[in-house]
């Protein structure tokens, strides 16, 4: 999880003014544009919970550099107690500040104050890109993201060329989803179906494979069958086309079932495919063995918004034997769910680098939760550095799936010989 932005110490004046004299004019601070769209096309698939506050300050009849510290105060109050928080400034005087964990009615409570000590000074000379009267605007940026990255390219203010600047792909439309549905009847996904094992990093389990996730490269299809469109862009047509992926995923499977035996997998399938009839199909080919060798990961979004199909998903699982991973976790999410209450087998909490500079006591609180749990395996996944998997064991993470797994078993020595080798190194 990204880590909410620290307070900045105040800048010492060098150069004090004579008594009686002007404080000098407040200089424009460096813009964030490209830190800001690199922190988000990075974060697009992680987008739930993440809001967006737009301050329109460059509609401000008279500019006021100054005012950037007020609102960094303003902000500051409210920052403690976030997930997350961090503040950017564009190169058109706009301020962007994305957040998690606080209550709306504090963000806007900010807003408004802010909003108030503006026009007080000055006045709008227009409405906003959105069309409302207002200084600010807060939104959910899973909705909104193609129209905000869209706005923050636009700002080329320098006159400069457009190397280095990143661009998005226009999001898929209803039309360019039809014919995507028509090619995925006919596309062979064998090439473009993954595994990737999740492993027991402890020195006792001697490189023991917890199970291998199958999983489809989206990125990969989509450069395939849909080049000139962002697949992912679009919340409610991403859901329909991974949908459809699911419904092609257990075609495929059911031409080969054999090799679960022996070996626990892990499919990430949309709630509503589990309780489709071509899940029926697949489980009916199943025999009791092979179904707990099958874990059903679910996301946490598809959770959220579907809580009553998950309740029923968890009944069917009980009843079938198969297993439960709720997927995509961060820190803050799997402190604050209640992994027992979810009747779950395991939870993936994606790793960040960020993680490393965790408030301590979200990293206190994380740890009483790992350590209370007596059913729900805790995975760090996405796990691609040493540095992630040092992490991992001195939270006491057991298992752990990722990129720096995968290059350790590729070099033939265990998980826990590279950990301890790690360790030595670090001078623990």
């Amino acid at each position: 999880m990204m880590n909410r932005a620290k307070a900045e110490p105040p800048v010492r004046d060098q150069a004090r003014p004579a008594s009686g004299g002007k404080p000098p004019a407040a200089v424009k601070p460096p813009h964030d544009d490209a830190k800001l769209l690199t922190l988000l096309q990075s974060a697009k698939r992680e987008l739930n919970g993440l809001r967006l506050v737009h301050l329109h300050l460059s509609l401000l009849k008279e500019k006021s550099y100054g005012d950037i510290a007020a609102i960094r105060r303003a902000v500051q109050e409210i920052s403690e107690n976030s997930a997350f928080l961090q503040m950017f400034n564009l190169s058109n005087d706009d301020v962007l500040i994305l957040y998690k964990g606080i209550k709306f009615s504090a963000i806007s409570d900010v807003c408004q104050m802010i909003e108030r000590l503006m026009l007080a000074r000055t006045k709008m000379m227009g409405l906003n890109p959105y069309r409302e009267e207002s200084l600010y605007s807060i939104m959910e940026l899973s909705l909104n993201f193609v129209n905000v990255m869209r706005f923050i390219e636009g700002l080329d203010t320098s006159g400069g060329s457009d190397v280095g600047k990143l661009k998005t792909k226009p999001s898929v439309n209803l039309e360019e989803m039809a014919r995507i549905e028509g090619q995925m009847a006919i596309f062979d996904l064998s090439p473009f179906m993954l595994n990737q094992p999740v492993m027991d990093i402890r020195p006792e389990a001697q490189n023991h494979r917890e199970y291998f996730e199958l999983y489809i490269a989206v990125k990969s299809v989509e450069d395939k069958i849909s080049p000139g469109y962002d697949i992912t862009a679009n919340r409610w047509l991403f859901n329909y086309f991974t949908s459809n992926l699911d419904q092609s995923i257990l075609k495929t499977l059911n031409y080969g079932i054999d090799f679960i035996r022996g070996h626990k997998i892990g499919l990430n399938l949309n709630l509503t495919t589990i309780m489709s009839s071509a899940f029926v199909k697949f489980d009916e080919r199943l025999t009791a063995e092979l179904r707990s060798n099958v874990v059903l990961e679910i996301n946490k979004v598809d959770l959220v918004e579907n809580e009553t199909i998950y309740k029923e998903v968890v009944d069917f699982a009980r009843n079938r034997g198969y297993s439960i991973c709720i997927d995509g976790l961060t820190p803050f999410w799997v402190t604050h769910m209640d992994l027992e209450y979810m009747d779950c087998d395991y939870a993936k909490m994606f790793w960040s680098q960020d993680m490393l500079e965790m408030d301590a006591d979200l990293y206190h609180a994380l740890l009483e939760k790992i350590e209370s749990q007596s059913k729900c395996k805790l995975i760090l996944a996405r796990c691609g550095t040493v540095s992630g998997l040092m992490f991992a064991h001195g939270l006491g993470v057991h298992l752990v799936q990722g990129r720096v797994i995968d290059n350790i078993i590729r070099k033939g020595v265990t998980v826990a010989d590279a950990v301890n080798a790690a360790r030595v190194m670090d001078g623990d």
